[in-house]
């Protein structure tokens, strides 16, 4: 029973299983926004479902196809399968049981988002391919978290409207972003491995600023959003938060200080999608029923 709980334990922090919170507050908010009463807790337990299905099917098999990588880069060699405190048929076994998950789930919100389903996990799996291919790796992790908000929207409405469309641009920069500083980190490993990334690219000057131009857009498309939804004060109080937060996030980074890293990365940005999700909520609250 031990042995099983310690495997679980390292499955989980093999995946980082806490970073569900980047893309799960936009994939609620977007069945909010689309919602003309509060989505019920069925609704809101199926989207859940498919969230951790979907995010843990693309963590598990980004591990599995990067397994013979992590095992030469210093700062990952130490992560659990190329570390042998998981076994390769326990990851696969994972990654079958979430994606069964998943496409339970997305049937279980209505047939557009099973229809949709395949296109989602081509997306969600293909990312982990791409570094070995092209510097836009990041743009397609960004478009599978993008798929949140969406498949939230689709899931209340059968249907994607224009604030959606914000919502998700917004998420997909926000999060191509982020992942570029946190490439800074492999910027060496990957040139001589010949892996793609923006900072082997250009370099980390020019990485940085690639950076800032997605938040920017990523900030610009949230204010589009807000504006089509016609919000008031709190949505626009959350969007000044997760500006504030970005902006910290750069001044931490600045000059390719890599010090503090994890501050960045997670600590920060693990508050956008909460934040931002929150004053929505709020101001749902107030103007719209409950039932």
């Amino acid at each position: 029973m031990q042995r099983a709980l310690a495997q679980c334990r390292e499955l989980l922090d093999m995946i980082k299983f806490e970073h569900t919170v980047f893309a799960l507050p936009f994939a609620f908010l977007g069945a909010l926004s689309a919602s003309p009463i509060l989505p019920g807790w069925r609704t809101l337990g199926w989207i859940l479902a498919a969230m951790v299905g979907a995010r843990t099917a693309a963590m598990t098999f980004n591990r599995l196809v990067d397994a013979d990588l992590d095992a030469e880069n210093p700062r990952t060699r130490s992560r659990a399968l190329p570390a042998g405190r998981v076994s390769h048929a326990g990851a696969v076994l994972l990654l079958g049981a979430s994606i069964v998950l998943f496409g339970f789930a997305a049937g279980m919100l209505g047939p557009l988002p099973w229809q949709l389903a395949p296109l989602a996990l081509l997306i969600l799996l293909g990312y982990s391919l791409c570094k070995r291919f092209t510097s836009l790796s990041h743009s397609l992790l960004g478009l599978a978290l993008a798929g949140a908000p969406l498949g939230g929207w689709i899931a209340i409405s059968g249907r994607v409207d224009p604030p959606a469309w914000f919502l998700a641009l917004g998420v997909l920069t926000w999060t191509a972003g982020f992942d570029m500083l946190y490439a800074l980190q492999d910027e060496g490993f990957d040139r001589v491995r010949g892996l793609h990334s923006i900072p082997a690219w250009l370099g980390t000057t020019r990485a940085l600023w690639v950076s800032r131009v997605f938040h920017v857009v990523a900030l610009s498309s949230w204010a589009a959003f807000n504006a089509l939804l016609g919000c008031h004060l709190l949505p626009w109080l959350a969007w000044l938060g997760v500006s504030l937060i970005l902006a910290r996030e750069h001044w931490v980074l600045r000059g390719g200080n890599l010090d503090r890293i994890d501050h960045a990365f997670f600590t920060l940005n693990s508050l956008v999608g909460p934040i931002f999700f929150l004053g929505h909520l709020a101001e749902w609250l107030l103007g719209r029923p409950l039932a």
